[in-house]
This record gives C-alpha cells, structure tokens and sequence, in this order.
C-alpha cells in the first residue's frame, strides 16, 4: 500500500482521536474543515480589545454561534453578537464622538456557509469556501448606533504535515459593508459626525501553524493582513497583527486562547496616539481571544 493511501486511511482516525473537525486552532484564521454530516457544534467566543493610545478604551466583543453539519463537506452557522465597551477621553472626528460605557448587550445577528471543495486529510491538501452576511446595530468601534450590513467572502486552505501533528492554515478574504450612523444630539461645535450611507471594500490575508505537543494539546501562531477602503477617503487603514495561541481539544469540547497585538499599521490616525507605526481609530494595541466549542 502506498504512503499516500495509508495517509489517506489513517490520518483521518488519527485526527478524530486528537482533534474535532472545524475546531479553532487559531484565534483569527480558520481552517477548512467542516463538521461530519449530522452534527450540531455550539462555540463561543470572546475578543477583548484595549488601549488605543489615548484615552481609555476596553471593548468586549462576543459571538455564540451554533453550527450543522449539512452534509460532511457542507456546515451552516448562526450567530448572535454581543458587545460591551467602556471608553473616555477619546474624541475623533467621524470615528469616536466621546465617552460611552455599557455592559455587554445584543449587537447583531449573522448566518455563514461554509463548502470544503478538498479535504486536508483526504486530499493531501484542503479548501473550502466560506460565506457570511451579518446586520449589527452597533458600531463595534464607537459603541454608538450604526446599522451595518457585511458580505464576507473566504477561501480557506489547510496543510497536514508530520502525520497531522504540525497543521498549516491560510486564508484571503473580501468583505464589503453598508452603513449608516445613527445621529448623536450635543456634539461638540465643528465635530464630524457624518450620518450619510456610506460603503466600505476590506480585504484581508493570514496564515498560521498550529503544532500537537502533546496529546489534545496544541500550540500555534498566526500572522493576519487587513487592509479597508472607504468612499469618500480611499484606503482609510491598514494594520498587521501576529501572535501566539494555545489549543486544547478533548472528546466532544475544545477551547483556545489567542493573543494578537497589533506589530504595524497606518492610514488614518488621530493627533493624542502615541504609536504613529500603528493604527488606533478602528484597531487597538491588543486584542485577547478566547473561544470554546461543545459538540451535542
């Protein structure tokens, strides 16, 4: 029997032992496996964002999502987002109108298709697509109102290498958004605040390895390009994050932590940051993810 048959039998019952399908290894690029036909997964995840420079600033982004397996090449996903945020001392123009404080309350809802054209552990190499369309009524910068419709479009490709222990992730993304701020009443004399539509093209690029060193317990790193273009500005900010993860996946629950400073970015900043390498309207300093997953 061949090397490449053997990998073909084997490495799936190696994987189903050590690690579930569609699990985040990463905090941020995914992977293109999908859940086997059938299965239902729960997973959470929590972004902590903070320090912009300036100011005080701390946000809470969270996403519970549940997903199903359609077929074994075809998952589908719901979500519900939350978000809380405390800032203060921070007021830039057209982006952060001031101090808002809230604990975490509903902030949008989204669904995703998910299609492995190949699989990593079939094929020698995988891809998937990936599709998402998602309404927020808060802006997750600002925390003030803002409806805002996002496409997101994703090819996902995935590596085995060392017999599944070192796994190689990569992934290109298109997002477009239409938004609308709500207006805000008391604002300072000749602040911006513009409350036309506006339309947004971002795009984004990452790749990361995650390595098994022990049994269900994996360590990675990951390395994510985002870039956004705005109508009336061109491209308004670009920004590259980098950074490490750990991962544990057991029988039926996996959980992963991720921490992903900001190492460079540009475009639009404001005068009191005092990183000018870095871009602190629409990104911070540092962001901590954690998420967990509960097949039922």
């Amino acid at each position: 029997m061949s090397n490449k048959i053997l990998i073909s039998v084997i490495l799936p019952i190696m994987l189903s032992n050590n690690a579930v399908a569609d699990e985040s290894l990463l905090g941020k690029v995914k992977g293109s496996e999908t859940l086997p036909q059938g299965a239902w997964e729960l997973d959470q995840s929590f972004t902590y964002r903070t320090d912009k420079g300036a100011g005080n600033y701390e946000a809470l982004n969270s996403k519970t999502e549940v997903e199903y397996g359609v077929t074994n090449r075809l998952t589908i996903s719901s979500y519900i987002k939350m978000q809380a945020i405390d800032t203060s001392g921070l007021w830039v123009d057209g982006y952060l109108p001031g101090p808002e404080k809230y604990s975490l309350k509903p902030s949008g809802i989204e669904g995703s298709l998910k299609y492995n054209f190949l699989s990593p552990a079939k094929d020698d190499f995988g891809l998937s697509g990936y599709v998402s369309l998602g309404y927020d009524w808060l802006d997750p910068h600002s925390g003030k109102d803002k409806d805002t419709t996002t496409l997101e479009l994703e090819l996902l490709a995935q590596k085995y290498f060392l017999d599944g222990e070192l796994i190689w992730m990569g992934n290109l993304g298109l997002e477009t958004t239409y938004a609308k701020r709500g207006k805000i009443d008391n604002l300072p004399t000749g602040f911006d605040w513009p409350t036309h539509s506006e339309m947004e093209i971002g795009l984004m690029a990452g790749t990361g390895i995650s390595y098994r060193f022990t049994n269900n317990w994996f360590i990675g790193a990951e390395i994510i390009y985002e870039t956004e273009f705005e109508t009336e500005v061109g491209q308004e900010r670009f920004s590259w994050q980098a950074g490490p993860s750990i991962h544990y996946g057991g029988q039926g629950f996996w959980a992963t932590l991720s921490w992903l400073p900001q190492i460079y970015g540009g475009g639009e900043q404001f005068d009191e940051q005092d990183d000018k390498n870095l871009h602190l309207i629409e990104k911070t300093e540092q962001e901590f993810i954690f998420k967990f997953g509960v097949d039922f």
